[in-house]
């Protein structure tokens, strides 16, 4: 009688196990999105980013990918890299107020890129692609949200356009994210010792006790050679008195 509770317990566990994989399976499966690599960059700079584009569907390939760049972080230089078998197109705005890029000021920036792949190009089920793009200079601004559109060889548009949660769960469909953090301040000049009070005055007096210094060791070291040297001169003149006398011949008697 237990035997057969057990069994039954058992077989009921099974069960409900097998049917909560199937459920959070279909409701919950892994999933990828349109991100934006590197995902972090520095205020004012320039930089290469892709937009990496995976292909989540098990039947249909990617067909064309359309990236909106942010309204409210307008950028001056935009410029994209060919991808093999794939065309783009960059539509523009107009900018109020202007960007300015090396001191000059752009009224026209770009808005929107699309890239459409050519034949047996598009991105298959199973992989991914990315679109390499340079931007810059860089808004002062916290995050660049770009809304991105994925389409589908059977039809089917995935909207890439949730912005981010912060502190809560992640969006459905969340849009490619752009942290950008503040540029280092530039290091400010150090101080000239003659901006300080009394600075210069140190520094003439330290000055001058190192030149005293010096000219004394030179006066020391300038008699020390005399010295040597008049006693070298001494020595050879004895030295040659010594050998005149020794070489004068012997005198001679009538």
């Amino acid at each position: 009688m237990i035997r057969h509770r057990r069994t039954a317990g058992a077989a009921a566990a099974l069960t409900l196990g097998a049917v909560a994989m199937a459920v959070f399976g279909f409701v919950a499966p892994a999933s990828a999105h349109v991100t934006v690599n590197p995902r972090e960059a520095t205020q004012g700079g320039y930089g290469r980013f892709a937009f990496r584009v995976p292909n989540e569907s098990d039947t249909a390939s990617t067909t064309k990918v359309e990236i909106f760049l942010p309204e409210n972080a307008p950028v001056g230089s935009v410029s994209t890299m060919p991808v093999p078998g794939w065309t783009v197109a960059v539509e523009k705005r107009k900018s109020d107020p202007p960007v300015k890029v090396h001191g000059t000021e752009i009224s026209e920036v770009v808005s929107k890129i699309t890239w459409t792949a050519g034949a047996d190009a598009a991105i298959a089920p199973g992989t991914f692609q990315e679109f390499p793009v340079s931007l810059g200079p860089l808004p002062e601004v916290d995050q660049m949200v770009f809304k991105a559109l994925q389409t589908y060889s059977d039809g089917a548009v995935v909207r890439w356009i949730d912005p981010p949660n912060p502190g809560g769960e992640e969006p459905a469909t969340p849009a490619p994210v752009l942290a950008l953090a503040a540029a280092a301040p530039e290091a400010a000049p150090a101080e000239s010792p003659a901006a300080q009070p009394g600075a210069a005055e140190k520094s003439d007096d330290g000055d001058s006790g190192l030149a005293v210094g010096l000219g004394v060791a030179g006066l020391v070291a300038g008699l020390g050679g005399l010295l040597l040297g008049g006693l070298a001169f001494a020595r050879t003149r004895r030295e040659n008195a010594t050998a005149v006398r020794d070489d004068d011949p012997a005198p001679t008697t009538a």
